[in-house]
């Protein structure tokens, strides 16, 4: 959450911040803040007044003098306190809400603008091959070699969901595995395995919930989880509520896990194929690190998420997303963007961010300043490394011939016991 000490102190500057990414305060703010601070002097003058009579009824008892007056007095003052506190309560928790529901400040970095047209590419990297032939999309090269079902998916799940086999899906699991193997050994992520299903709390550590409710799947009562829409959800929320040792950091962490994603909003939105689907598979990276090193940690991750598409020889550009496309917790972001013959245009893979303190101030996230001993915020960074369902997609269309084969990339080789997947097989 935004530090509530700008939102008391530099609230027109906080406002303008906002602003930018399109989000503005709710006008009761000012109002309950107003009333937080009465109540909140309010009850520092019955404390005070708790304790004077207190203390006159203790002098009264010493002296052996009657003190029923004081003792009713003490009362009323107690039904009041407790009153204001019950006030106060409510008045912070409304205020809560409010705070819960703002985005993140954007870095000074981060590009203004309203939506996707205003986003800045960074660079490029490799060159979309030419083909001799018309290159089909992955629907059409993924059921012509019968490997790719989405009437069956729909049969067992509906819209939205696909099916995979034989040598697709070895393929898909072989995409996780250089994955992993490439961030746990060349990029030192502690590898983890962790819930799919998570409480509202990690939801609000990590900024899905309150403002997003509506678009996640959820089970019911009495086990009513959600269901991750990524591992930055549960990897992230591994130091809720922790205080770190400050020489523990960085903490880099990485998991493959399914996700699942409601998609509201999104209709009509990439319908065909496996671009945008109900339940697909990632491998997240996520740091923990020292304020002063976020920075320079969001470029690092960037990179390693890069790392995986040059491994795959994929065309790729690396965008900076404007404030007004940008996700909810993040302060800058860097989308990574694959070529797709099929569209003749780049896809997101990828999206990278540094959400500053903003996630960690949610979970109640510190470490220890060796050097003041104070207590102070961690900051979080998230980012794909990468998405396998969509890394899938990008192979089969950049790497297929006009017979509809398809060759495999030669990173993935040791994993498989096949180099390309041919239309007799």
């Amino acid at each position: 959450m935004i530090d509530p000490k700008l939102l008391r102190t530099q609230l027109a500057w906080v406002e303008a911040e906002l602003a930018k990414r399109g989000a503005r305060i709710s006008p009761k703010f000012t109002e309950l803040e107003a009333k937080r601070k009465t109540l909140q002097s309010a009850l520092e003058n019955t404390q005070a007044q708790k304790n004077q009579i207190a203390r006159e009824i203790g002098q009264a008892k010493s002296k052996g003098e009657n003190a029923e007056a004081l003792l009713k007095q003490a009362d009323e003052i107690k039904l009041r306190s407790e009153s204001l506190q019950a006030e106060f309560n409510q008045v912070e928790t409304d205020i809560n809400a409010i705070v819960l529901s703002l985005p993140n400040l954007p870095h000074e970095s981060t590009p203004v603008g309203k939506d996707e047209r205003d986003n800045v590419e960074i660079r490029r990297i490799g060159t979309p091959k030419q083909f001799s032939f018309t290159p089909q999309d992955h629907v059409a090269l993924g059921e012509a070699l019968g490997m790719m079902d989405f009437d069956t998916a729909a049969k067992l799940s509906g819209a939205r969901f696909v099916v995979l086999r034989r040598q697709f899906a070895s393929l898909h699991r072989a995409l996780i595995q250089l994955m992993l193997d490439t961030h746990t050994r060349e990029h030192d992520y502690q590898e983890m395995y962790v819930p799919y299903l998570v409480k509202d709390e990690a939801f609000v550590g990590t900024g899905q919930f309150p403002k997003f409710v509506g678009d996640f799947f959820q089970t019911r009562e009495p086990f009513a989880l959600n269901l991750i829409p990524t591992a930055e959800v549960s990897l992230t929320n591994t130091v809720r509520e922790m205080i770190l040792d400050e020489s523990s950091l960085p903490l880099k962490l990485t998991a493959h896990t399914p996700c699942f994603r409601s998609e509201a909003g999104s209709y009509g939105r990439d319908t065909r194929g496996m671009i945008r689907q109900h339940q697909f598979e990632k491998v997240e990276l996520v740091q923990i690190v020292h304020p002063k090193h976020s920075w320079q940690a969001l470029e690092e991750l960037t990179a390693h998420a890069e790392a995986i598409l040059q491994k795959l020889g994929l065309p790729y550009r690396v965008l900076a997303l404007c404030t007004g496309d940008m996700g909810f917790s993040a302060a800058k972001t860097y989308d990574l963007e694959v070529w797709l013959p099929s569209q003749n245009t780049y896809r997101e893979i990828s999206s990278c961010s540094n959400c500053v303190d903003f996630q960690a101030r949610r979970m109640m996230a510190r470490y220890k300043d060796s050097q003041t001993g104070k207590n102070e915020w961690v900051h979080t960074l998230n980012g794909s490394g990468l998405a396998v369902g969509r890394t899938l997609v990008a192979i089969l269309e950049n790497y297929q011939d006009e017979a509809g084969n398809i060759q495999i990339p030669e990173a993935l080789h040791r994993y498989l016991d096949f180099t390309s997947i041919k239309m007799l097989d």
